[in-house]
Protein backbone atom coordinates (compact mmCIF):
# COMPACT_ATOMS: atom_id res chain seq x y z
CA UNK A 1 0.00 0.00 0.00
CA UNK A 2 1.16 3.27 -0.73
CA UNK A 3 2.41 5.80 1.41
CA UNK A 4 0.85 8.65 0.55
CA UNK A 5 -2.56 6.66 0.91
CA UNK A 6 -1.85 6.79 4.71
CA UNK A 7 0.79 10.31 4.88
CA UNK A 8 -0.17 13.01 1.87
CA UNK A 9 -3.64 15.02 3.71
CA UNK A 10 -5.72 14.66 1.22
CA UNK A 11 -8.98 14.37 2.13
CA UNK A 12 -11.20 16.68 3.08
CA UNK A 13 -12.14 17.88 6.79
CA UNK A 14 -14.89 15.72 8.21
CA UNK A 15 -17.55 18.16 10.07
CA UNK A 16 -16.34 16.38 13.71
CA UNK A 17 -12.14 18.46 12.15
CA UNK A 18 -14.53 21.33 11.60
CA UNK A 19 -16.42 21.44 14.65
CA UNK A 20 -12.90 20.96 16.88
CA UNK A 21 -10.87 23.27 14.99
CA UNK A 22 -14.18 26.11 15.92
CA UNK A 23 -13.44 25.18 19.51
CA UNK A 24 -9.93 25.88 19.40
CA UNK A 25 -10.92 29.06 17.56
CA UNK A 26 -9.63 28.33 14.17
CA UNK A 27 -11.64 29.91 11.94
CA UNK A 28 -12.25 31.23 8.65
CA UNK A 29 -11.92 35.31 9.17
CA UNK A 30 -10.61 37.81 6.90
CA UNK A 31 -9.47 40.85 8.31
CA UNK A 32 -10.10 42.99 5.13
CA UNK A 33 -13.35 42.50 4.83
CA UNK A 34 -14.26 43.86 8.75
CA UNK A 35 -11.93 47.35 7.69
CA UNK A 36 -13.60 47.44 4.09
CA UNK A 37 -16.95 47.15 5.88
CA UNK A 38 -15.98 49.72 8.50
CA UNK A 39 -15.07 51.81 5.51
CA UNK A 40 -17.88 51.64 3.64
CA UNK A 41 -20.25 52.12 6.73
CA UNK A 42 -18.29 55.68 7.47
CA UNK A 43 -18.60 56.56 4.16
CA UNK A 44 -22.47 55.60 3.92
CA UNK A 45 -22.49 57.73 7.18
CA UNK A 46 -21.12 60.74 6.17
CA UNK A 47 -23.65 60.69 3.04
CA UNK A 48 -26.65 60.33 5.15
CA UNK A 49 -25.64 62.55 8.26
CA UNK A 50 -22.91 64.59 6.38
CA UNK A 51 -24.26 67.90 7.15
CA UNK A 52 -25.20 67.64 10.41
CA UNK A 53 -21.92 66.53 11.35
CA UNK A 54 -20.08 69.12 10.04
CA UNK A 55 -22.48 71.36 11.37
CA UNK A 56 -21.20 69.93 14.82
CA UNK A 57 -17.62 70.60 13.77
CA UNK A 58 -18.77 74.16 12.67
CA UNK A 59 -20.53 74.84 16.00
CA UNK A 60 -16.84 73.17 18.34
CA UNK A 61 -14.20 75.12 16.48
CA UNK A 62 -16.74 78.61 16.09
CA UNK A 63 -16.72 77.95 19.94
CA UNK A 64 -12.88 77.37 20.41
CA UNK A 65 -11.89 80.39 18.28
CA UNK A 66 -14.76 82.75 19.46
CA UNK A 67 -16.00 82.70 22.93
CA UNK A 68 -13.53 80.22 24.27
CA UNK A 69 -10.09 82.20 22.55
CA UNK A 70 -10.13 84.67 24.90
CA UNK A 71 -11.94 83.46 27.85
CA UNK A 72 -9.95 83.21 30.86
CA UNK A 73 -9.08 79.82 32.23
CA UNK A 74 -9.57 79.74 36.37
CA UNK A 75 -9.40 76.48 38.84
CA UNK A 76 -13.43 77.43 39.12
CA UNK A 77 -14.43 77.39 35.24
CA UNK A 78 -11.84 74.97 34.23
CA UNK A 79 -13.50 71.85 34.99
CA UNK A 80 -16.97 73.35 33.03
CA UNK A 81 -14.88 74.05 29.87
CA UNK A 82 -13.47 70.85 29.78
CA UNK A 83 -16.89 69.12 30.17
CA UNK A 84 -18.47 71.72 27.24
CA UNK A 85 -15.66 71.19 24.69
CA UNK A 86 -15.57 67.04 25.91
CA UNK A 87 -19.52 67.06 25.24
CA UNK A 88 -19.41 68.85 21.70
CA UNK A 89 -16.06 66.42 20.88
CA UNK A 90 -17.99 63.24 21.97
CA UNK A 91 -21.02 64.23 20.43
CA UNK A 92 -19.48 63.83 17.21
CA UNK A 93 -16.83 61.22 17.44
CA UNK A 94 -20.15 59.06 19.58
CA UNK A 95 -21.70 58.69 15.87
CA UNK A 96 -19.01 57.82 14.06
CA UNK A 97 -17.55 55.23 17.04
CA UNK A 98 -21.15 53.40 16.96
CA UNK A 99 -20.96 53.43 13.03
CA UNK A 100 -17.57 51.48 13.14
CA UNK A 101 -18.25 49.20 16.55
CA UNK A 102 -21.92 48.49 14.65
CA UNK A 103 -20.44 47.51 11.07
CA UNK A 104 -17.22 45.32 12.58
CA UNK A 105 -19.61 43.44 14.84
CA UNK A 106 -21.82 42.21 12.35
CA UNK A 107 -19.66 41.67 9.64
CA UNK A 108 -17.96 39.41 12.26
CA UNK A 109 -20.92 38.05 13.52
CA UNK A 110 -21.97 37.07 9.79
CA UNK A 111 -18.07 35.40 9.23
CA UNK A 112 -17.39 33.36 11.96
CA UNK A 113 -20.76 33.76 14.45
CA UNK A 114 -20.71 33.85 18.06
CA UNK A 115 -17.99 31.33 19.43
CA UNK A 116 -15.84 31.66 22.82
CA UNK A 117 -13.01 30.16 22.88
CA UNK A 118 -9.62 30.09 25.28
CA UNK A 119 -6.83 28.19 23.50
CA UNK A 120 -5.73 31.12 21.76
CA UNK A 121 -4.91 32.49 25.42
CA UNK A 122 -3.68 29.56 26.39
CA UNK A 123 0.15 29.73 28.20
CA UNK A 124 2.48 27.88 25.64
CA UNK A 125 6.01 27.10 25.35
CA UNK A 126 5.95 27.38 21.70
CA UNK A 127 4.87 30.71 21.48
CA UNK A 128 7.28 31.66 23.67
CA UNK A 129 10.46 30.39 21.34
CA UNK A 130 12.24 33.04 19.68
CA UNK A 131 12.86 30.03 16.50
CA UNK A 132 8.97 29.36 16.57
CA UNK A 133 8.51 33.25 16.22
CA UNK A 134 10.66 33.51 13.46
CA UNK A 135 9.20 30.54 11.29
CA UNK A 136 6.20 32.47 11.03
CA UNK A 137 7.76 35.85 10.21
CA UNK A 138 9.12 34.38 7.46
CA UNK A 139 6.59 31.90 6.41
CA UNK A 140 4.70 31.50 2.90
CA UNK A 141 1.37 33.04 5.06
CA UNK A 142 3.52 36.23 6.08
CA UNK A 143 5.08 36.57 3.19
CA UNK A 144 1.88 36.61 1.15
CA UNK A 145 0.01 39.34 4.16
CA UNK A 146 3.27 41.66 3.42
CA UNK A 147 2.52 41.47 -0.68
CA UNK A 148 -1.20 42.34 -0.38
CA UNK A 149 -0.24 44.94 2.20
CA UNK A 150 1.91 46.77 0.00
CA UNK A 151 -0.46 46.18 -2.96
CA UNK A 152 -3.13 47.72 -1.29
CA UNK A 153 -0.90 50.71 -0.69
CA UNK A 154 -0.05 50.91 -3.73
CA UNK A 155 -3.61 50.67 -5.38
CA UNK A 156 -4.90 53.05 -2.83
CA UNK A 157 -1.73 55.69 -3.66
CA UNK A 158 -2.86 54.92 -7.72
CA UNK A 159 -6.34 55.46 -7.41
CA UNK A 160 -5.82 58.54 -4.82
CA UNK A 161 -3.62 60.07 -7.43
CA UNK A 162 -5.65 59.30 -10.53
CA UNK A 163 -8.64 61.01 -8.61
CA UNK A 164 -6.54 64.23 -7.75
CA UNK A 165 -5.32 64.45 -11.58
CA UNK A 166 -8.49 64.04 -12.71
CA UNK A 167 -9.77 67.07 -10.99
CA UNK A 168 -6.73 69.11 -10.98
CA UNK A 169 -7.87 72.11 -11.98
CA UNK A 170 -11.12 72.47 -9.66
CA UNK A 171 -8.83 71.76 -6.59
CA UNK A 172 -6.98 75.68 -7.59
CA UNK A 173 -10.14 76.70 -7.70
CA UNK A 174 -11.10 75.89 -4.21
CA UNK A 175 -8.37 78.06 -2.63
CA UNK A 176 -10.33 81.16 -4.10
CA UNK A 177 -13.37 80.25 -2.75
CA UNK A 178 -15.03 81.14 0.67
CA UNK A 179 -14.12 79.15 3.57
CA UNK A 180 -17.75 77.47 3.54
CA UNK A 181 -17.97 76.71 -0.09
CA UNK A 182 -14.54 75.47 0.41
CA UNK A 183 -15.39 73.37 2.99
CA UNK A 184 -18.57 71.97 1.68
CA UNK A 185 -17.01 71.59 -2.45
CA UNK A 186 -13.75 69.52 -0.54
CA UNK A 187 -15.77 67.68 1.70
CA UNK A 188 -17.72 66.30 -1.21
CA UNK A 189 -14.60 65.37 -3.17
CA UNK A 190 -12.68 63.39 -0.20
CA UNK A 191 -15.88 62.05 0.24
CA UNK A 192 -16.34 60.81 -3.69
CA UNK A 193 -12.47 59.43 -2.98
CA UNK A 194 -13.48 57.27 0.12
CA UNK A 195 -16.43 55.46 -1.59
CA UNK A 196 -14.27 54.49 -4.43
CA UNK A 197 -11.44 52.86 -2.07
CA UNK A 198 -14.17 51.96 0.17
CA UNK A 199 -15.38 50.10 -2.75
CA UNK A 200 -11.83 48.59 -4.04
CA UNK A 201 -10.91 47.48 -0.66
CA UNK A 202 -14.63 45.69 -0.35
CA UNK A 203 -13.71 43.53 -3.60
CA UNK A 204 -10.07 43.13 -2.59
CA UNK A 205 -11.57 41.18 0.93
CA UNK A 206 -13.88 39.42 -0.43
CA UNK A 207 -11.43 37.77 -2.62
CA UNK A 208 -9.16 37.52 0.26
CA UNK A 209 -12.03 36.17 2.14
CA UNK A 210 -12.35 33.46 -0.44
CA UNK A 211 -8.55 33.24 -0.04
CA UNK A 212 -8.64 32.10 3.80
CA UNK A 213 -11.40 29.83 3.37
CA UNK A 214 -9.40 27.79 1.08
CA UNK A 215 -5.94 27.76 3.32
CA UNK A 216 -8.23 27.09 6.38
CA UNK A 217 -9.88 24.18 4.70
CA UNK A 218 -6.50 22.94 3.24
CA UNK A 219 -5.03 23.07 6.41
CA UNK A 220 -7.84 21.05 8.22
CA UNK A 221 -7.23 18.17 5.16
CA UNK A 222 -7.03 14.87 6.76
CA UNK A 223 -5.14 11.62 5.95
CA UNK A 224 -7.09 8.60 5.07
CA UNK A 225 -6.19 7.03 8.39
CA UNK A 226 -6.88 9.84 10.38
CA UNK A 227 -10.79 9.56 8.65
CA UNK A 228 -10.78 6.19 9.56
CA UNK A 229 -9.42 6.78 13.26
CA UNK A 230 -12.37 9.38 13.70
CA UNK A 231 -14.46 6.93 12.67
CA UNK A 232 -13.43 4.61 14.87
CA UNK A 233 -13.80 7.33 17.68
CA UNK A 234 -17.31 8.19 16.91
CA UNK A 235 -19.06 5.03 15.65
CA UNK A 236 -17.05 2.12 16.93
CA UNK A 237 -14.39 -0.31 16.13
CA UNK A 238 -16.10 -2.39 13.51
CA UNK A 239 -14.35 -5.34 14.59
CA UNK A 240 -15.34 -4.41 18.30
CA UNK A 241 -19.18 -3.78 17.01
CA UNK A 242 -18.88 -6.93 15.24
CA UNK A 243 -17.99 -9.22 17.94
CA UNK A 244 -20.59 -7.27 20.46
CA UNK A 245 -23.37 -8.00 18.22
CA UNK A 246 -22.17 -11.73 17.98
CA UNK A 247 -22.07 -12.14 22.04
CA UNK A 248 -25.68 -10.03 22.08
CA UNK A 249 -26.64 -12.72 19.74
CA UNK A 250 -25.34 -16.00 21.52
CA UNK A 251 -26.81 -14.16 25.03
CA UNK A 252 -30.51 -13.93 23.00
CA UNK A 253 -30.06 -16.98 21.46
CA UNK A 254 -29.06 -18.88 24.97
CA UNK A 255 -32.04 -17.37 26.74
CA UNK A 256 -34.06 -18.63 23.79
CA UNK A 257 -33.21 -22.02 24.49
CA UNK A 258 -34.07 -21.70 28.19
CA UNK A 259 -37.27 -21.08 27.44
CA UNK A 260 -37.66 -24.01 24.99
CA UNK A 261 -38.21 -26.68 28.26
CA UNK A 262 -41.18 -24.68 29.37
CA UNK A 263 -42.79 -24.25 26.14
CA UNK A 264 -46.31 -25.98 25.48
CA UNK A 265 -45.81 -26.97 21.63
CA UNK A 266 -42.79 -27.08 18.70
CA UNK A 267 -44.63 -26.18 15.73
CA UNK A 268 -42.27 -27.43 12.52
CA UNK A 269 -41.79 -26.92 9.19
CA UNK A 270 -40.93 -29.70 9.34
CA UNK A 271 -36.81 -29.83 9.28
CA UNK A 272 -36.23 -25.64 8.24
CA UNK A 273 -38.49 -24.22 10.68
CA UNK A 274 -39.34 -24.45 14.59
CA UNK A 275 -41.19 -22.07 16.52
CA UNK A 276 -41.79 -22.39 20.42
CA UNK A 277 -45.52 -21.72 21.88
CA UNK A 278 -46.33 -21.50 25.42
CA UNK A 279 -49.70 -21.20 26.59
CA UNK A 280 -51.54 -21.83 30.04
CA UNK A 281 -55.34 -20.83 30.35
CA UNK A 282 -54.55 -18.74 33.74
CA UNK A 283 -51.02 -17.12 33.16
CA UNK A 284 -50.97 -17.00 29.93
CA UNK A 285 -54.88 -17.01 28.11
CA UNK A 286 -52.79 -16.08 24.64
CA UNK A 287 -50.26 -18.12 22.95
CA UNK A 288 -46.59 -16.37 22.93
CA UNK A 289 -43.44 -17.48 20.75
CA UNK A 290 -40.92 -18.05 23.28
CA UNK A 291 -38.38 -19.04 20.35
CA UNK A 292 -37.86 -19.47 17.01
CA UNK A 293 -35.63 -20.18 14.51
CA UNK A 294 -34.32 -22.07 11.33
CA UNK A 295 -31.63 -24.27 9.94
CA UNK A 296 -28.85 -25.49 12.98
CA UNK A 297 -31.18 -23.15 15.47
CA UNK A 298 -34.49 -24.62 14.23
CA UNK A 299 -32.97 -28.17 14.95
CA UNK A 300 -31.23 -27.07 18.30
CA UNK A 301 -34.60 -26.54 19.69
CA UNK A 302 -36.41 -29.44 18.28
CA UNK A 303 -33.19 -31.90 19.91
CA UNK A 304 -34.06 -29.23 23.19
CA UNK A 305 -37.56 -30.28 23.44
CA UNK A 306 -37.03 -33.57 22.64
CA UNK A 307 -34.73 -33.64 25.70
CA UNK A 308 -37.92 -32.27 27.70
CA UNK A 309 -40.53 -34.29 26.51
CA UNK A 310 -42.18 -31.16 24.58
CA UNK A 311 -44.13 -32.08 21.57
CA UNK A 312 -43.47 -31.56 18.45
CA UNK A 313 -46.28 -31.07 15.52
CA UNK A 314 -45.61 -30.69 11.67
CA UNK A 315 -47.71 -27.54 10.66
CA UNK A 316 -46.13 -26.09 7.51
CA UNK A 317 -48.01 -23.02 6.66
CA UNK A 318 -48.93 -22.34 10.48
CA UNK A 319 -45.03 -22.43 11.08
CA UNK A 320 -43.98 -20.09 8.60
CA UNK A 321 -46.57 -17.39 9.27
CA UNK A 322 -45.50 -17.99 12.92
CA UNK A 323 -41.58 -17.43 11.90
CA UNK A 324 -42.44 -14.43 9.37
CA UNK A 325 -45.26 -13.00 11.68
CA UNK A 326 -44.40 -12.85 15.49
CA UNK A 327 -41.62 -11.98 17.10
CA UNK A 328 -39.82 -13.64 19.74
CA UNK A 329 -41.92 -12.81 23.21
CA UNK A 330 -44.85 -11.43 21.08
CA UNK A 331 -48.33 -12.93 21.19
CA UNK A 332 -49.98 -14.08 18.33
CA UNK A 333 -51.74 -12.57 16.22
CA UNK A 334 -55.77 -12.74 15.64
CA UNK A 335 -56.13 -14.68 12.23
CA UNK A 336 -53.52 -17.28 13.74
CA UNK A 337 -55.92 -17.90 16.73
CA UNK A 338 -57.47 -20.42 15.26
CA UNK A 339 -54.75 -22.40 13.62
CA UNK A 340 -52.95 -22.32 16.65
CA UNK A 341 -56.04 -23.35 18.84
CA UNK A 342 -56.40 -26.50 16.64
CA UNK A 343 -52.80 -26.93 17.64
CA UNK A 344 -53.07 -27.15 21.10
CA UNK A 345 -56.41 -29.00 20.86
CA UNK A 346 -54.35 -31.85 19.28
CA UNK A 347 -51.34 -31.40 21.91
CA UNK A 348 -54.27 -31.56 24.81
CA UNK A 349 -55.19 -34.88 23.45
CA UNK A 350 -51.19 -36.40 23.18
CA UNK A 351 -50.42 -35.28 26.89
CA UNK A 352 -53.99 -36.78 28.30
CA UNK A 353 -52.75 -40.36 26.31
CA UNK A 354 -49.33 -39.69 27.93
CA UNK A 355 -51.00 -38.98 31.39
CA UNK A 356 -48.96 -35.80 31.25
CA UNK A 357 -49.55 -31.98 31.42
CA UNK A 358 -52.84 -31.19 30.01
Amino acid sequence: MSNGQFGEKTEQATPQRLREARRKGQIVKSTDLSSAISLLAVAFLFILFGNILFQWVEEMVALSLGENLLFVVTDTNLLPLMLQAGSSYFKIMALIFITVLSSGLAINYAQVGFIFSGEKLSPSLEKLNPLEGFKKIASRRAMFELAKAVFKITLVGIIAYGFFMSRFESFLMYMFLAPDSFFTGFSGEVLNLSLRVAVVFLMLALLDYVYQRHEHLKNLRMTKQEVKEEYKQMEGDPLIKGKLRDKQRSIASQRMMQEVPNATVIVTNPTELAVALKYTADDIPIPIVVAKGSGLVAARIREKAKENDVPILENKPVARMLYEQVEIGQVISVDLYQSVAEILALVYEINRERGGRV
